[in-house]
């Protein structure tokens, strides 16, 4: 885990969104109103260039969960003078920097084309309607118009591709004029983030680590990181969840050195990310153990306890991973391997550390498989520094993850009563609901069909008026309706009184009664 020393200056301003009216998105083509979850993120820091100059910088971001809409993050937050930046473009990217014609929308912010971003500061775009694909490539292109020094925000060691091109081409579908980063860092700079509008999103995972997360030795330009290979498991089971990738390369809890120590920047990094229900604590303390200073168990393990608290306050879930297998580094000693098994001990009793789940990387890591105590790495996953697991390692860890962790709908309560979904509740796919009494549920099959089953025979389904989705939920304003992965409506009940229920009753009838209890709709027609 390679080191760099930077000077930090600025405070990171977390901005926490709540959950609005979700009924109407757009009215007369403009934005009024969203919920919003993070789809890309990169976690910001000090990187290598030598600066900007009348330039166009276009960077390649690879989503976890779609939208019908986008808004963008930029930030100078380690900058020493502001940066103006704008003539910002969002498109779906074909390959190399061509994007596909066609899908080019321009950003603004506060409805102007241009920004500049104070020293210290961060700015969010206006929102875009903009159809983003889960699991795709966007292309994100904005115009540096005046002389930036060296060293800006951003994120080194992104494993991507990204494109550089003098003037301003930021419109530019072929990308001509641009080359690869001639720093050859495959860097990302200023942007740290991309929102999405989604009303089946359940929330964001945000994974917080060093270089394991970061994905350093997986395959640049394919996307192999581990919380890629979770974001696109998740998308498997139909579910919407977004994944954020907080790691730093090099970075470890206690000191500034590559990027800021991950006690300091827990707070920005995770609970400041739009919509995060769930952080992934990862593999910084592997840095501080080889660091040549190694702490004691015991400061490690008051560090995680540390970061689960603050998670826990913000209502965010931890999951704690094991510390991965590190014999055959030079820095590996016998009393290293100790503090490292003493400290995964720790994390695996939760009842002790207070972890919420323990995602088990030493397990799944270890030679042989499985065994969470062994101090090398399995020869199939090691990506020969004995540090770093391979591609296949990174699939490994995502494969070790409990997708149960992240089943649960924080934004819907579970059914009030049986038979009844109350304003604010639903289902996500798979989910089913009994009626009071007889052999009748609903059900939100896999196929993403909403379906009432009476004695084990579907008598009515969202099928004939709708397409599948991935979540049902009964609204505020009294409307059942169901949302596909990407937040569209794809079938409702149009019922819109204010404090509206639905039931399926003994009879197989998926009803919806107004709270005066009148019928306003019924599957029955």
């Amino acid at each position: 885990m390679k080191r760099r020393l930077h000077t930090f200056i600025g405070l990171a301003l977390a901005v926490f969104l709540s959950w609005p009216d979700t009924s109407h998105y757009f009215a007369q083509g403009v934005i009024t109103s969203a919920p919003w979850t993070g789809t890309w993120a990169a976690s910001p820091d000090v990187t290598g260039d030598p600066g900007f100059n009348n330039q166009t910088i276009r960077h390649i971001v690879h989503t976890s969960i779609g939208g019908t809409a986008a808004r963008l993050t930029f930030s100078n937050l380690f900058g020493a003078q502001p940066v103006t930046l704008g003539d910002v473009h969002i498109a779906r990217r074909a390959s190399g920097a061509r994007t596909i014609a066609g899908t080019d929308k321009p950003v603004r912010f506060n409805g102007q084309p241009y920004v500049t971003i104070a020293a210290g500061g961060t700015v969010q775009s206006d929102a875009v309607a903009f159809e983003v694909p889960a699991l795709a490539d966007l292309a994100i292109s904005f115009h540096v118009p005046s002389k930036t020094p060296p060293r800006s925000t951003g994120h080194m060691q992104g494993l991507q591709d990204n494109y550089i091109a003098p003037g301003d081409v930021s419109a530019d579908t072929e990308f001509k004029a641009g080359v690869v980063n001639a720093a050859g860092e495959q860097s990302y700079y200023f942007l740290t983030a991309v929102d999405v509008m989604n009303a089946a999103a359940t929330g964001a995972i945000v994974t917080f680590g060093a270089s394991l997360t970061d994905g350093f030795a997986s395959t640049p330009n394919t996307n192999r990181r581990w919380p890629n290979r979770l974001a696109e498991r998740l998308n498997r089971a139909g579910m919407t969840v977004g994944v954020l990738n907080q790691g730093i390369s090099g970075n470890n809890l206690f000191t500034d050195s590559n990027g800021q120590a991950g006690l300091t920047r827990f707070a920005r990094d995770v609970l400041g990310q739009t919509n995060v229900k769930w952080v992934i604590i990862s593999d910084d303390a592997v840095n501080n153990l080889i660091s040549g200073d190694p702490p004691a168990a015991q400061r490690i393990m008051d560090a995680y306890q540390q970061l689960v608290w603050q998670a826990n306050q913000a209502h965010v879930m931890a999951v704690c991973s094991t510390l991965t297998p590190i014999e055959g580094l030079d820095a590996w000693t016998p009393d290293i391997e100790n503090t490292r098994q003493t400290v995964n001990a720790f994390l695996r009793d939760q009842k002790s550390s207070g972890c919420d789940a323990v995602l088990d990387q030493a397990a799944a890591l270890g030679d042989p498989p499985g065994s969470g105590n062994s101090s090398a790495f399995v020869r199939l996953y090691n990506s020969g520094d004995d540090l770093h697991p391979n591609d296949a390692g990174m699939q490994a860890i995502a494969n070790a993850a409990d997708l149960s962790w992240f089943s649960a709908l924080p934004r819907i309560s579970s059914a009030s009563a049986c038979g009844r979904l109350s304003m604010g509740e639903g289902m996500a796919m798979g989910g089913s609901l009994p009626a009071c009494s007889g052999n009748v549920q609903l059900n939100v099959q896999g196929d993403g069909y909403l379906v009432a089953v009476l004695n084990g025979t579907a008598i009515w389904s969202s099928k004939v008026s709708g397409t599948p989705g991935v979540e049902l939920r009964m609204q505020e304003d009294g409307n059942l309706a169901m949302y596909d992965s990407n937040g569209a409506m794809v079938w409702q009940t149009r019922t819109n009184v204010p404090g509206s229920y639905a039931l399926i009753q003994k009879d197989g009838h998926l009803v919806i009664y107004s709270p005066q209890g009148t019928a306003l709709w019924s599957s029955a027609g």
